[in-house]
């Protein structure tokens, strides 16, 4: 009887709030509005652009990726001529583009993880020149040290009959690489070092944080045990500490797919190079951009989509 009473008073008493003070419709309303706001910005930009495209005469369409390229690429993976579609420029740029990233994912890894092992080293030396190469490299503009890598270095080496030779099957030159059958150019080389030693000094940083955040008293449970450091680090530390690891090391890798548009300061034929070339002979520079656009969101929803299911895999799962 009591509870029923209780039941009704509040029953009133919500009837009785003003809408206005009503909390709840305030969030609904606040939603709405934001929906409303989105939609008037991009209704009104469409027609901004519909507008001065009939001004100008434009019409949009991607009929233009069955037409002859009509330009030539310097590096390729798949086969590609002047007379090929554009469709098929475009693939080039995109695997160029995929090559470079998923190397320098795996090279940047490895470097960033012995670093990051380097900086919390007990070794003095050790430890002072993997802090010197992270605060030289992460304050220093990418942009230049690509420059540093291609005019500096690789274009310095000697002439390809002059060449560097290492192990037998390592040949350097201003050409490039050559291991073996494979030949590697000057511009991919410049472009694969500058990322993998950019990205490598944040990596780094982020596997040192990782293996600081696992408490100490779980080294000194694995020293009492008799396990020895190697196999401590292995077995018991850095699982641990893949947890705090993976989510910013997916933001390192987002980065790196992003950074790789600056291939096209050293001449490197990635997407972006090749789109540019793209919209400047056709004049189709909406229809670009959205392929330029939705080429990187691809690459990048695939590269976090892949890092979530690893995040996943190491997490602790609880009964």
């Amino acid at each position: 009887m009591e509870r029923q009473r209780t039941e009704d008073i509040g029953q009133k008493t919500k009837d009785k709030t003003p809408l206005w003070r009503d909390e709840r419709f305030w969030r609904i309303a606040g939603q709405v509005l934001a929906v409303l706001l989105v939609v008037i910005t991009v209704g009104i930009l469409l027609d901004n652009l519909i507008f001065n495209s009939e001004q100008q005469g434009l019409q949009y369409g991607f009929d233009f990726l069955g037409e002859q390229a009509s330009f030539d690429i310097g590096e390729t993976t798949i086969p590609y001529s002047p007379l090929s579609p554009y469709s098929q420029a475009l693939l080039v740029g995109i695997t160029n583009t995929l090559r470079v990233i998923v190397i320098g994912i795996i090279l940047a890894s490895i470097a960033g993880m012995i670093v990051g092992f380097s900086v919390i080293s007990d070794n003095w030396l050790l430890r002072q020149l993997a802090i010197i190469y992270v605060e030289t490299i992460r304050n220093t503009p990418l942009l230049l040290q690509l420059f540093f890598w291609y005019f500096a270095v690789f274009l310095t080496l000697p002439v390809q009959e002059n060449s560097i030779s290492l192990l037998g099957f390592i040949s350097l030159s201003n050409r490039g690489v050559e291991l073996g059958s494979i030949r590697l150019s000057s511009e991919f080389c410049a472009l694969l070092v500058g990322l993998t030693v950019y990205t490598a000094a944040f990596i780094a940083e982020i596997v040192r944080a990782g293996i600081q955040s696992v408490p100490r008293g779980q080294w000194e449970a694995a020293k009492a045990l008799g396990i020895k450091p190697f196999l401590m680090l292995r077995l018991v530390v850095f699982p641990q500490a893949l947890r705090v690891i993976i989510p910013p090391l997916t933001s390192e890798y987002l980065n790196l797919a992003k950074n790789s548009s600056l291939a096209i300061a050293i001449a490197y034929p990635d997407i972006y190079s090749v789109y540019s070339t793209t919209l400047n002979q056709t004049g189709r520079s909406v229809e670009v951009i959205v392929l330029l656009m939705g080429t990187y969101l691809v690459i990048d929803l695939l590269i976090a989509g892949v890092m979530n299911l690893f995040n996943s895999s190491v997490q602790i799962k609880e009964r």
